[in-house]
């Protein structure tokens, strides 16, 4: 029976910042990875995926890429960089060893975990499996429908669509990009658009990142009036602004959000103006915003009057399709970027909600040495990003070695 005091559970970006900071803090650790190190990050994005952040900020403090640090670096150069990085900081990971369950011990501190490989037991647990897990395809086109249908997990090229139109349903950075390299291939593509956000790639020569950094953007905690808004923002062509007037003028049809499907046809939502709208008039709002802390901290930034100049609307968006007959519009298929699913069938510990997502307060469970790090909004919007991951992994970390010292005390 393997035992060590602490095991982390995914060896992906949340992964290896947690092995990193419990190094720091002397604490005996394991990490198993199902695949291979940052698994995700060659084999489920797309072919053409760059990173959504510049290189100077996407990355762990110490060690920085490669390449140019303004630039947006290809998918497999990231997970090439997780790769060198886990070799860097000496992380103990396993690899090909999946987790297949995790209860807790009787009567003693900690827990026993069963693997592909054999068991072990340790007296705490860290799931850092990430957020990007089961595709979530809401159950509105029925799969007897006479159109192919994949989520963007399964997304590669234009090439694997079969002859005819295709529509995406999201209005996310994964919907909005492939949406325009489909376009870009020649393809018809319809886009439907939900509530979104959609943020200056670069303004007044500094980047998104950067703004949200100085502004406290990425502290904001997770809105409780809602599902989350897709949030627009691309490092395609060496990083560029979302504009979903540009998309409808460069020829894709947009449409509001996803609604209903009956006889061959898909209903949509009369919103789609009102979701742009939303999203343009908190663009302008957050250009606002950043005028007067250039204002106020006495910054030399140049102007940029470009980035509240607008296109013309559209009569797309002003006017809305509302139904779409996919036989006379000869769309052929359909890719759902509409996010995940979490999938902890295999913790056996009583962490989970009614529908299985966890409960945690930045991070740390109510079951003494369940930890959960990696997630969306674990302590703000920047902790699924991989500089955020990093420091929630430290607090976490920190967090175990205060825990321990209470347990070994006497």
């Amino acid at each position: 029976m393997q035992t060590t005091d602490t095991l982390v559970i995914g060896g992906g970006q949340a992964g290896i910042a947690m092995s990193e900071h419990l190094s720091k803090e002397g604490i005996d650790h394991i990490v198993l990875e199902k695949n291979r190190i940052a698994e995700a990050w060659r084999t489920r994005r797309w072919d053409s995926l760059v990173a959504n952040g510049p290189c100077w900020h996407d990355r762990f403090p110490s060690m920085p890429f490669e390449d140019d640090q303004e630039g947006f670096i290809h998918h497999d150069k990231v997970a090439d960089y997780f790769q060198k990085y886990a070799e860097h900081i000496d992380a103990p990971i396993q690899t090909d060893v999946a987790v297949t369950k995790v209860t807790p011990l009787q009567g003693k501190q900690g827990y026993h975990i069963t693997t592909s490989k054999g068991e072990l037991e340790a007296k705490r647990i860290v799931v850092a499996t990430g957020a990007f897990q089961v595709p979530s395809i809401p159950p509105i086109i029925p799969s007897a429908a006479n159109v192919q249908q994949i989520h963007s997990d399964s997304y590669k090229n234009p090439e694997q669509l079969p002859e005819g139109a295709v529509l995406v349903i999201g209005s996310g950075s994964s919907g909005v990009q492939i949406a325009k390299e489909l376009n870009s291939a020649g393809k018809t593509v319809y886009l439907s658009v939900g509530a979104h956000e959609r943020p200056p790639r670069r303004y007044r020569g500094r980047d998104n990142v950067w703004w949200l950094g100085v502004l406290g953007g990425w502290d904001r905690e997770k809105p409780n009036d809602g599902p989350l808004k897709g949030f627009a923002v691309s490092g395609m062509n060496g990083g560029e602004t979302v504009d979903f007037r540009k998309l409808a003028h460069d020829g894709i049809h947009l449409l509001g959000l996803t609604k209903s499907f009956s006889d061959d046809t898909l209903t949509f939502n009369d919103d789609l103006f009102d979701n742009v709208n939303e999203a343009e008039q908190n663009y302008l709002a957050l250009l606002d915003v950043a005028d007067k802390y250039i204002e106020d901290n006495g910054l030399e930034l140049p102007e940029d009057p470009e980035a509240r100049a607008f296109l013309e609307l559209p009569e797309s968006i002003s006017n809305p399709t509302l139904s779409i007959d996919f036989s006379e519009s000869n769309i052929t298929s359909v890719i759902w970027a509409t996010g995940f699913k979490y999938d902890y069938s295999w913790l056996e510990v009583d962490v989970l909600d009614d529908v299985g997502r966890p409960l945690h307060n930045r991070g740390v469970t109510s079951a003494t040495g369940i930890y959960f790090v990696g997630l969306p909004f674990l302590s703000g919007q920047g902790s699924s990003f991989i500089w955020g991951v990093w420091h929630d992994a430290g607090r976490i970390a920190e967090h175990i070695a205060i825990k321990k010292k209470y347990h070994e005390y006497g």
